[in-house]
């Protein structure tokens, strides 16, 4: 099984719990400024070539959490729409 299978099975029953609300409320989940910021300033040094490894190992940290986020956004989204178009 790969990880796009294995990262579904961990979040479907997740999304499963969610009613209009919540969704809604995930959906529009924002990062707050100063992480994004740090996320900005990070990925310019790692264009640059400078980053150093605790900086490596945050980047790395932070751009997973967004994906995990983005997918949990995905997926609160097709919640919402199935409660509305069951």
């Amino acid at each position: 099984m790969n990880d796009t299978a294995l990262l579904d099975q961990l979040l479907d029953p997740f999304t499963q719990c969610l009613d209009a609300g919540s969704a809604q409320r995930v959906i529009e989940f924002g990062v707050a400024p100063a992480v994004e910021q740090r996320v900005s300033a990070l990925a310019e040094r790692a264009n640059e070539g400078v980053l150093t490894e605790d900086e490596r190992t945050d980047y790395e940290a932070l751009i997973n959490a967004a994906d995990f986020i983005a997918i949990l956004k995905l997926k609160a989204q097709r919640r919402l729409t199935s409660n509305v178009n069951p």
